[in-house]
């Protein structure tokens, strides 16, 4: 989408990655639904595209993403019971959905700040790399507002609950380096490495097992939901169907023969 002729959310596909750039620096690339929905479509195309192996989701300037926009959100007249939830379900909710349910690694590359849904967009993503000046922020107590964008959902299971409770009760700025110590980001890198270190992930994910990697996600989002016997099961059903596939043949065959394997994605 586009405004005054600045394309908001930047696209981008190289060497079988979808690279997805969040583009109003001078909002610290606060989202408005426009850009929230581009963003839902361009993890479906991934999805969906059998070239596209992997998924970057960055910003430019000095934030990632500071949350939703809420200057346009000021309803006129009265609000009819069901508005919020409704808007909640398709919005916030939805983009979060998108990301966990891309059927490739999706690989946020947070560059600056990421509050309240933008954290939560980062947390949401396969791998998380920060730069040093990143921070995260669950901004909604600030606002008297309930956290978000699946953030009850997903921090207590990054952190546990006393933690994630810390995090959204004070609203306090969360370094990188301290998120990195509480496992929210796997890993922190200079400022000016972050884009290089984010390229070299993607095209390690790139050149995977594809599906493999796709049903690991799917068992692992899964397990935090399942008991042992449904874990067992979907585990037992995942090793099924990838054992049909090229890749899985690929890398017993190379095994094998000790041959480093090639992976297609098929």
């Amino acid at each position: 989408m586009k405004e005054n002729g600045v394309d908001w959310v930047l696209h981008e596909t190289s060497g079988q990655v979808s690279y997805i750039t969040l583009n109003r620096p001078e909002a610290l690339n606060a989202l408005t639904p426009g850009q929230r929905d581009r963003i839902i479509e361009l993890l479906a195309a991934a999805s969906a595209d059998p070239d596209v192996r992997a998924v970057v989701l960055t910003g430019t300037g000095r934030g990632f993403c500071a949350g939703a926009d809420l200057r346009g959100g000021s309803s006129k007249g009265a609000r009819v019971a069901g508005d919020v939830a409704r808007t909640l379900r398709l919005g916030a909710q939805r983009l979060i959905a998108a990301v966990l349910d891309c059927e490739k690694p999706v690989l946020a590359a947070v560059n600056g700040t990421a509050a309240g849904l933008g954290a939560h967009l980062a947390l949401a993503c396969d791998l998380v790399l920060a730069a040093e000046s990143a921070r995260f922020i669950e901004v909604f107590v600030r606002r008297g507002l309930v956290p978000d964008g699946g953030g009850a959902y997903l921090l207590p299971r990054l952190v546990g609950s006393q933690k994630a409770k810390e995090l959204m009760f004070f609203g306090d700025a969360l370094p990188a380096v301290d998120a990195e110590r509480l496992g929210l980001v796997n890993r922190v890198v200079a400022d000016g490495e972050l884009d290089k270190t984010a390229r070299e992930w993607a095209a390690r994910l790139a050149a995977g097992p594809t599906r493999a990697l796709a049903l690991t996600k799917q068992l692992v989002n899964a397990s935090l939901d399942a008991d042992r016997a449904t874990a067992f099961a979907a585990e037992a059903a995942a090793q099924e169907i990838n054992m049909t596939t090229e890749d899985a043949q690929e890398g017993v065959r190379s095994f094998v023969r000790r041959t480093t394997p090639k992976y297609r994605g098929r």
